[in-house]
């Protein structure tokens, strides 16, 4: 019988402006099958918003400077690996793209692409990301009709 674990993780919703309203940077995964938001475990001492900056860095090449926080998502998963069930809280913040370059993600990312934050939260792959790119759109004051 699978036991259960929980994990904590952050993540951020890094963005710049453009002359067509913000962008996101979104992270491809799965052999392009996944479009998702950067965002990995907390490590041990590490606040949540110091983690989203890290995981931010290494999955997008790219620093920000953190604005806001916006809440966090939950979410269930199972890993087969550990034959597991794990129940996941995510927290996200918001940077503003301070410096780097998307070419310069880590390895278990397949690509970085802006895209307007408009967009992204119709296409990201799981609705809690899709809604705390709503939640930095209100933020910034960009959220459509």
């Amino acid at each position: 019988m699978a036991g259960t674990a929980r994990e904590i993780s952050a993540g951020g919703v890094l963005y710049r402006r453009s002359e067509n309203g913000p962008e996101v940077a979104c992270i491809v995964l799965k052999g392009g099958k996944v479009l998702a938001l950067p965002k990995g475990l907390i490590d041990p001492g590490e606040a949540p918003e110091e983690a989203a900056a890290r995981e931010v860095a290494e999955e997008t090449g790219m620093r920000g400077i953190p604005e806001a926080p916006l809440g966090y998502i939950k979410y269930g998963y199972r890993d087969p690996r550990r034959d597991l069930r794990i129940f996941k809280l995510v927290h996200f913040f918001l940077f503003r793209y301070e410096a780097g370059d998307p070419r310069d993600h880590d390895a278990e990312v397949e690509e970085v692409r802006w895209l307007p934050m408009e967009e992204a939260a119709e296409k990201l792959s799981y609705r809690g990301e899709r809604e705390t790119v709503r939640r930095a759109l209100e933020l910034l004051g960009e959220a459509g009709g």
